[in-house]
């Protein structure tokens, strides 16, 4: 790429990133495969820029050797509807959905009804042909979900569960909650954000039932939300727990769809988390843990008396990590787990275990006795493997990157992400037979960060330098721009909308040092639970390490202009870098940090640090606040004031803190912004502040 193109890709490149919503928009998601492998449903929105999700389908034996895409439905041709749900809109922030209309979709079991909501109205459509058709409804509909034989339609609308047909006839309440504030069929605020469980009913395969969650928050304290751009604007009660206090109660109702009801039973003050439910052709399975997250158990539930009995369990001294989709069965009933050994987490299928050193990360689909899951062997790469009784163990994904998918029959889609963008392969047995096409832009920035390993503990990280750089012409301010928390790797050879951040600041005169050190995945059990108790100190070690090793790879790294960038718990690391070893860390910028644990949710703060009423000193450490009175760096907060994940109070306390200690600070309020940003303004010149900010603070 020349220079004026590279130029004007940089000065485009803000605007760009917002208007395409990170380089969201376009990219193909959401597959389901049909049992036969013919059709493949998706959601995709209309182009790069254009944020409406529309409903697609690609079907073998159209016109072209290789299938053909067909549109099913574009909620822009479809009347009706009219404001988004409350539970929805938390849904949709729960899963960090960046665009609108047919966000997702549900589907029958062989793929030829398909259900989705527009703004609270209920739509379905024939995968075989015809126009989307309105089912008409009892009130706003959220999360339908069609009988495995598409006869009938389960939804949630004020809190109740209902059930509906096709056609629009016999619409009848499964569950009605019985208080204001229960609901039936959803799911909890943790469960969404922390546990990674979306969903709150199950249909039985043979359409006569479900497995229902019932959820009663009432003993969760309240947080009340508000926008203070907007002072006409009643606050938002919120159901938080956050740690140490009250979750939601959870229970789970097998439910026929004639209204016989029976309840679960379990030990609930022992497993008061449900982390999984199913419905497989073996009957109910629920997946439970308790609020140390020590012990997890899976459980099989009689469907006539609610009674259980126990599958697995799993015991962590740690805690136990969660690999979403398991467990699960076969159609034999071959059970697939999770096995940790030799700090390897690998899977069980039955009496066969997953490769050596093979690091799984999620189970995507049982079809009959095919298990497809991704696993990484080097930690930087997720790829998609299959197993199956005949061919065992088999990796289907080659290049370098990031890898998940979906299958059916002998179809499976494969979706990647490379060193050159995005793509989604359709396979069959294994091999190429057509492509579903993406519509997402180009970033033009030219990205092409250097893969290192660094230090004694092969810190696997990315180096990012302008493309204008000549060894030996200039020393370079140095950016750490890491996430470098639980869940996240970003030193990965994939060109994502962050490797594409990282090159912009590269090229406005920074070398950008992407690290993913202890307390990512990839690495096994031990790797992720050495922050047990101490999520900054492992972690900023890690990060300096990596530092002091890339300047010797890189010599023009200039170690006395270091800074630090991050959000959500990026963001918390950069401060804590700032406030506790201003020797190596110059300046911050701190985007949506929390900087008080004990204001963060239950699950996902006391799997780290415990309760804190047991271990109230690693709250203490691990908090930003009562170490204000240290910095003596430049600091820049960044908070969106409605984030009802890490609340504006994070910002608000630590920043009164830091004045009330003398120390000056900057702080950037972001009004109506959530957790991530969406606005198109705010988005575009929020990278141009950071920038103005950090060039200002490293400047002498």
């Amino acid at each position: 790429m020349d220079g004026s193109r590279t130029a004007a890709a940089v000065r485009g490149f803000p605007r760009l990133l917002a208007r395409t919503r990170r380089f969201a928009l376009g990219v193909p998601r959401h597959f389901g495969v049909s049992p036969d492998g013919e059709r493949v449903l998706f959601v995709r929105t209309g182009g790069g820029t254009d944020p409406m999700s529309l409903l697609w389908l690609w079907e073998t034996g159209g016109a072209g050797p290789d299938g053909e895409e067909r549109l099913l439905a574009d909620p822009r041709r479809l009347a009706g509807g009219g404001a988004v749900p409350a539970a929805e809109r938390a849904r949709r922030e729960r899963a960090r959905e960046r665009s609108e209309g047919a966000v997702g979709y549900a589907a029958d079991r062989e793929l030829r009804v398909a259900v989705f909501a527009l703004g609270g109205a209920l739509w379905a459509v024939r995968t075989d042909g015809g126009a989307p058709f309105p089912v008409t409804a009892a009130g706003p509909v959220t999360d339908p979900r069609p009988s495995p034989d598409g006869g009938l339609i389960a939804y949630v609308t004020g809190g109740a569960l209902h059930i509906v047909g096709l056609d629009g006839h016999g619409d009848r309440p499964l569950a009605v909650p019985e208080e204001p504030e229960v609901t039936y069929g959803l799911s909890d605020h943790v469960s969404a954000e922390s546990i990674g469980r979306s969903r709150g009913h199950w249909w039985a395969p043979d359409g006569s039932a479900l497995l229902l969650a019932r959820t009663d928050p009432r003993a969760v304290g309240i947080r009340y939300l508000t926008d203070p751009s907007d002072p006409s604007r009643r606050p938002r009660a919120l159901r938080y727990p956050a740690a140490g206090t009250a979750n939601a109660e959870v229970t789970l109702h097998l439910v026929t769809v004639d209204g016989r009801r029976t309840e679960v039973d379990w030990d609930r003050a022992a497993f008061e988390y449900v982390v999984d439910a199913r419905w497989d052709v073996h009957g109910p399975m629920v997946t439970v843990q308790s609020r140390d997250q020590r012990t997890v158990r899976t459980l099989a539930v009689d469907a006539a008396t609610g009674a259980t009995r126990l599958l697995d369990e799993r015991r962590d001294p740690a805690w136990v990590q969660l690999v979403p989709g398991t467990p699960a069965r076969t159609d034999s009933g071959v059970s697939v787990g999770v096995v940790e050994r030799d700090d390897t987490r690998g899977l069980r299928i039955g009496a066969a275990l997953s490769p050596p050193g093979l690091q799984v990360h999620e189970v995507a689909g049982v079809t009959g006795e095919r298990v497809l899951f991704t696993a990484s062997e080097e930690p930087t790469e997720r790829h998609l493997w299959s197993y199956d009784p005949e061919t065992g163990f088999v990796r289907l994904s080659r290049e370098p990157g990031t890898h998940h998918g979906a299958a059916g029959g002998r179809t499976t889609v494969l979706a990647s992400l490379t060193s050159d963008g995005g793509s989604v392969t359709v396979l069959r047995d294994g091999a190429p037979v057509g492509r579903i096409a993406s519509y997402a832009k180009e970033p033009g920035l030219p990205v092409a960060p250097r893969r290192l390993r660094l230090g004694e503990r092969a810190l696997r990280a990315a180096l990012y330098l302008p493309s204008w750089y000549e060894p030996g012409a200039r020393k370079l301010p140095v950016l750490l721009d890491p996430y470098a928390g639980a869940g996240v790797q970003l030193a990965v050879p994939a060109r994502g909308w962050w490797a594409c951040v990282s090159q912009w600041f590269a090229e406005h005169g920074f070398a950008v040092l992407v690290t993913d050190g202890r307390g990512t995945p990839g690495r096994g059990p031990a790797w992720e639970k050495a922050i047990r108790g101490d999520r900054f100190g492992p972690v900023l070690q890690d990060q300096f390490d990596a530092l002091d090793a890339a300047a010797r790879h890189c010599p023009d790294l200039d170690l006395g202009r270091v800074a630090m960038r991050g959000w959500s718990f990026g963001g918390a690391l950069a401060a804590a870098a700032v406030l506790h070893h201003p020797d190596v860390v110059h300046a911050a910028v701190a985007g949506a940090a929390p900087t008080d644990r004990r204001l963060y949710d239950t699950h996902w703060e006391e799997r780290f640090l415990g309760h804190p009423d047991e271990e109230p000193e690693n709250y203490a450490r691990n908090s930003l606040l009562g170490h204000a009175h240290k910095l003596r760096r430049p600091l820049l907060l960044i908070h969106g004031l409605a984030d009802d994940n890490v609340a504006p109070a994070h910002m608000l306390r630590f920043s009164a803190e830091l004045l009330a200690a003398g120390r000056p600070h900057s702080v950037l309020p972001l009004p109506s912004a959530g957790h991530l940003p969406t606005d198109e303004a705010v988005t575009e010149h929020l990278l141009g502040f950071q920038l103005d900010f950090l060039r200002k603070a490293l400047a002498h």
